[in-house]
C-alpha cells in the first residue's frame, strides 16, 4: 500500500507541475497576442513625403532613415517597410 501512495503522490505532483507550466506558457502567449493585436490595432505613422524641390535627395534619405528605424521598432512589417521603401525611392 505504501508504494501505491507513493505512485499516487508522484503523479498528483507531476500533473500539477505540468498544470502550473501551462498556464503560463498559455498566459504569456495570450500576452503577447495581445500585445500583437494592439500594435495592429493601432495605425502606423506614414513618413513625411518628400517636397518637390532640389533638395528630394536629402529628404529621401531622411524618409528611408525615419522608415528603416520604425521597422526596427517593429511598427512596420517587412510587406509594409518594402512597400514604402519602394514608394520613396520612386518619387
Amino acid at each position: 500500500m505504501p508504494g501505491l501512495l507513493r505512485g499516487v503522490a508522484r503523479t498528483a505532483v507531476v500533473a500539477g507541475t505540468a498544470t502550473a507550466v501551462s498556464n503560463r506558457v498559455s498566459r504569456r502567449q495570450g500576452n503577447r497576442w495581445a500585445t500583437q493585436e494592439q500594435a495592429q490595432s493601432t495605425p502606423a505613422p506614414q513618413p513625411a513625403s518628400a517636397p518637390p524641390g532640389g533638395g528630394a535627395g536629402m529628404d529621401r534619405i531622411t524618409a528611408l532613415k525615419e522608415l528603416a528605424q520604425l521597422k526596427a521598432q517593429d511598427v512596420l512589417t517587412e510587406a509594409e517597410f518594402e512597400a514604402e521603401k519602394s514608394r520613396i525611392l520612386a518619387s
